[in-house]
């Protein structure tokens, strides 16, 4: 019997879908691994089987490693990419599941991305030209329901032709410019493979330029003059209205005057003003709010949420609407979260008493998708950040609902010999929302005390500050998404992940994002030799032409065959420059190698190195021949020099990152890593000289044996590699 087959971005999606439409039980089955569904929905048979993402990807038919290059087609994934070969096995369920199917329905995500794997499942898997499609934005039972009673009955073209565009350009230029990086780099016997793309290099730019900014900043002196004093026995701080003096003589000639003097309360102004809700959550301000509340980066607030997603707790996350549209049911949606916790019942509640339910929406909207909001189903388990994440959504749901807040700001001049000095404070008259979003709400409440017009003000002391100018802010991993969203560059789902590129290829690093050297220098280097890679006005063009394919105003052909024309003149140029371009970028690589001065030459500089034969990397004295200095590091993680020193060896301390930092002393010697305890040197010199073992609990063949590394002695197996157990040195342990 034929049946009608149902495509899902994801195994947990399928599942969703499936109990969602099964009149009774839908019946699951397995074929190595990949699951599928039967089941019966209003008499019609239906399977729900599912992709794992890109099951299909932009790969040229021909490999090479020439530039330019633009002979590409869609290839499975699992042949053009060894870690993607379990991909394999869902393609054959799908050719499979197809041969028996005569319908065919497309239930992955909503989006350009939804829209290409879909689209890719149909033609190339299925063999179709075209299939319906279910638009939702939540993975409940009713909206699934509805959104497959309301189908579709083609594809939207637009959405898939502009995302089949958006991946062939990204592979265009993101091969080809990083193919002349890396050819370039080579030409200088740098064996380095560096990246950029057509949104990575404009991002990299604004960094960089952020960065020079900085260096370029110079520190300007200035004073100010504060008063401490007390009015009604109440403290009182107020500071000179000219704020900043940029003469230090004008600041004591005030002083000069001030000195011995009370003051007296000129004026009072009190002024109140409204301050409304929040909007709901796109994406981007989700970022940012995670961040700022709990220093969660992007990149993990979109896991996060789509996890959140996945469960039914949230609508879909990659969102760029602020809008609520009343269809959602907001107050089916509060009933329901007032049943999974206390102080959500007490929100619910609060808001019930309205005489009507308006969120205060934004501007920005979405074809796709409404703002990202609580679903109020919830059987699922939290880990820590799953909860926060969950519980800012909720709250901020609350919130946009919530009455306008009022705050009173306060202005009191004091006269102090004809001199005005001004108190200022700020406080909330009335919560409003505050309530409905806390504890998310972060004002500063400065009460004054509570004065009248020619009340004295003793003054206890004068103080005089010196004070710099400070240099502007650096982006933080939040702020800089925020930049790229505002300059229209890349798409609400991929910023996050061109921002986790520039930190994997060592273009920028930490939290308050500075630009390396080699992010500075291959910026440099682009903007002297092929200035468009990193402009963003060419960037910014394209986005806005992929916009008019999916509204079906504008043919993909034509991006294509532009994007071909602009990307041959770029490389055809760069090409030329190859041994300039490559000599520059190698001078920024032996930069970000440096971890320091040789201790032991004290001429060569330590540099981390790598064996072309066994690959192992190390840190070694670039003085060699003539100094042979080596040290051993881990092989995993990344290493990061700093500038600071190791207080016992004073030998230049390193971070290691993998799932966290830790800054270490690469010396084997160090006096860190030596055992001080008396007791436990004896007990560990037993074990050295075979008096006393303990056999390994894990393969419990070999023994344990002190070993060292970069992070200090430890218990390893003699069995090592064949047994890789290591076990701290305490007490408790020997």
């Amino acid at each position: 019997m034929a049946y009608e087959l149902i495509i899902t971005e994801k195994p947990s999606a399928a599942r969703k879908i499936a109990f969602a439409l099964a009149d009774d039980k839908p019946k699951k089955k397995s074929e190595k691994g990949v699951s599928y569904y039967f089941l019966r929905h209003n008499k019609k048979e239906i399977t729900v089987a599912c992709a794992v993402g890109h099951l299909y990807t932009i790969a040229e038919k021909k490999k090479s490693f020439r530039y330019p290059s633009f002979d590409i087609e869609w290839k499975q994934t699992a042949k053009v990419n060894k870690s993607a070969k379990y991909t394999k096995k869902y393609v054959n369920v799908l050719k499979k599941l197809s041969e028996g199917a005569d319908d065919f329905t497309v239930a992955c995500d909503y989006d350009i991305e939804g829209e290409v794997i879909g689209l890719n499942c149909v033609r190339f898997a299925c063999s179709q030209k075209d299939a319906s499609r279910m638009k939702f934005s939540t993975l409940t039972k009713p909206d699934l329901i509805e959104s497959y009673e309301n189908k579709k009955v083609h594809l939207d073209w637009g959405q898939a032709h502009a995302g089949e565009v958006r991946h062939k350009l990204d592979w265009m230029y993101g091969i080809n410019i990083s193919r002349a990086l890396t050819l370039a780099i080579r030409k200088s016997k740098i064996y380095r493979t560096l990246s950029s793309g057509r949104v990575q290099g404009p991002a990299l730019k604004i960094i960089v330029d952020k960065e020079k900014e900085i260096k370029k900043f110079v520190p300007k002196k200035y004073w100010q003059i504060e008063l401490l004093g007390k009015t009604k026995s109440k403290k009182i701080t107020a500071w000179h209205e000219i704020d900043k003096f940029w003469e230090e003589k004008k600041c004591l000639n005030v002083l000069k005057k001030i000195k011995g003097h009370d003051g007296k309360v000129k004026d009072i102004n009190k002024r109140n003003y409204k301050q409304p809700p929040p909007n709901p959550f796109d994406l981007t301000s989700l970022q940012t709010e995670a961040y700022r509340q709990f220093r969660i980066s992007p990149k993990q607030t979109l896991q996060i949420a789509q996890q959140l997603y996945i469960n039914g707790l949230i609508s879909y996350p990659r969102t760029s609407s602020q809008k609520l549209p009343k269809k959602i049911g907001y107050k089916q949606i509060m009933s329901k979260l007032s049943k999974i916790d206390k102080s959500y019942k007490k929100l619910a509640d609060m808001l019930f008493e309205k005489k009507y339910l308006k969120p205060n929406e934004g501007k920005k909207t979405d074809p796709a998708h409404p703002a990202i909001y609580p679903t109020g189903y919830n059987d699922f388990k939290f880990n820590k950040r799953q909860k926060k994440i969950y519980d800012l959504i909720v709250k901020r749901f609350f919130a946009t609902f919530g009455d306008w807040a009022v705050r009173q700001s306060m202005k009191i001049k004091i006269d102090v010999n004809s001199e005005i000095f001004l108190a200022k404070g700020k406080r909330t008259i009335e919560k409003g929302w505050h309530v409905l979003y806390e504890p998310y709400v972060k004002f500063k409440e400065e009460q004054l005390p509570e004065v009248d017009k020619g009340d004295i003000v003793n003054v206890d002391k004068f103080v005089k500050h010196n004070k710099e100018t400070e240099p502007p802010r650096r982006y933080t991993p939040a702020s800089i998404i925020k930049e790229l969203e505002k300059r229209s560059l890349g798409t609400k789902s991929t910023r996050a992940q061109i921002i986790d590129s520039l930190y994997q290829r060592n273009y920028i690093t930490g939290r308050s994002i500075t630009a390396t050297e080699l992010g500075i220098k291959t910026t440099d280097v682009l903007e002297k030799y092929s200035p468009k890679i990193v402009k963003e006005e060419l960037t910014r063009f394209f986005e806005e032409q992929m916009q008019k394919v999916r509204e079906n105003k504008l043919k993909p052909d034509k991006i294509i065959k532009k994007a071909k024309i602009d990307l041959t003149e770029i490389l055809n140029d760069f090409k030329k420059k190859e041994p300039e371009i490559g000599k520059e970028l190698r001078e920024a690589y032996k930069e970000l190698r440096i971890i320091g001065k040789c201790e032991i030459c004290k001429k060569g500089n330590l540099v981390v190195k790598s064996s072309r034969k066994t690959k192992q990397r190390f840190i070694a004295c670039d003085a060699y021949p003539d100094c042979k200095t080596i040290y051993p590091i881990p092989q995993r993680g990344k290493i990061i020099p700093t500038d600071k020193k190791c207080e016992h060896c004073q030998f230049p301390l390193i971070d290691i990152i993998k799932k966290k930092k830790q800054t270490v002393c690469f010396n084997p010697n160090c006096d860190s890593k030596k055992i001080n305890d008396k007791t436990l040197k004896k007990k560990i010199e037993k074990i050295q000289n075979g008096e006393k073992e303990k056999k390994c609990p894990k393969c419990k063949k070999g023994t344990l044996v002190l070993r060292k590394s970069v992070y200090g002695s430890f218990f390893g197996c003699s069995s090592y590699p064949k047994c890789k157990h290591t076990e701290k040195i305490m007490k408790k342990n020997d």
